[in-house]
């Protein structure tokens, strides 16, 4: 591009600027004001403990994880002008440097995750990928599945059967920590219920058969409290969404404890065999 030709462009996009009207124009600060803000509170907490995680003491490192969730909590409260999704967006890039960083969180633990997912899905509650990383963090690695439970609970209260396709995964994932985490089988009963009835609804080969899965589930813990096929269902699906090899280790061992079988095909695909039936 010619030294013109820039300055044509610089000159073009003057005129244009000095076209906005102050009121647009104090918003657009506002919102890159808001957006400085977030990153301003959160950012160096990440960049401070991936630093100091190998000279700092756990004591000390989980001072930090403490500071970071306060962080997280005020950061809740900023004005997002309309971009909520695009602030959830950051947040959930957000935690996953968090949760990569695993040297630190082996000595720091990860207390700060829920906030994460509280800040997440509140922003944005039809974000279906966030409640998979939900439910795994929340009940095998931040040892939360009250906590995890409750803000599904908030989620689904923005949901829909159709809205956001394939809702109805809110309500298995909800189920699934009820029945394994918590053992309340009447609500992980009501929750698998729930899911059948939403996947219902839909016309996909997906839906129907998860609405088939579901359905079942609910039906084995109507007949048995302590049904070991409907905890197999449920290992199940915690290894068909795991996000790490810690979930799937942990999902291979409770599949088997139910009396179902796991083999490794050549292939490195996971075969995965029922037990019998309670």
């Amino acid at each position: 591009m010619s030294v013109s030709t820039q300055t044509s462009a610089r000159d073009k996009f003057s005129t244009q600027l000095s076209q906005l009207s102050p009121t647009l124009l104090g918003q657009l600060g506002c919102i890159l004001g808001a957006f400085v803000a977030i990153v301003y509170l959160q950012t160096p907490q990440l960049a401070t403990l991936k630093e100091r995680s190998k000279i700092m003491n756990q004591s000390l490192l989980r001072q930090e994880e403490a500071q970071m969730k306060v962080h997280l909590s005020l950061a809740k409260t900023l004005p997002t002008f309309g971009f909520d999704n695009l602030v959830a967006d950051w947040y959930f890039i957000d935690f996953i440097q968090y949760f990569g960083d695993t040297d630190v969180r082996q000595k720091a633990g990860y207390g700060a995750a829920m906030e994460y997912f509280d800040a997440i899905l509140t922003r944005d509650p039809r974000f279906l990928h966030g409640y998979f990383y939900l439910s795994s963090t929340g009940s095998m690695y931040a040892g939360a599945p009250e906590r995890s439970v409750k803000i599904m609970e908030q989620g689904l209260k923005s949901l829909s059967p159709k809205v956001p396709d394939r809702g109805y995964y809110v309500w298995r994932l909800k189920g699934v920590d009820e029945l394994l985490f918590l053992g309340d089988i009447p609500a992980a009963r009501n929750s698998m219920q729930h899911a059948a009835d939403w996947a219902q609804q839909t016309s996909t080969p997906e839906g129907q058969n998860i609405a088939r899965l579901s359905q079942n589930t609910a039906a084995y813990l109507a007949r048995n409290s302590n049904s070991k096929q409907a905890q197999f269902d449920a290992w199940n699906m915690v290894l068909n969404a795991a996000v790490d090899d810690f979930v799937i280790k942990r999902a291979i061992a409770g599949i088997r404890a139910t009396g179902g079988k796991v083999t490794t095909t050549p292939t490195g695909e996971f075969k995965i065999e029922a037990p019998a039936k309670d």
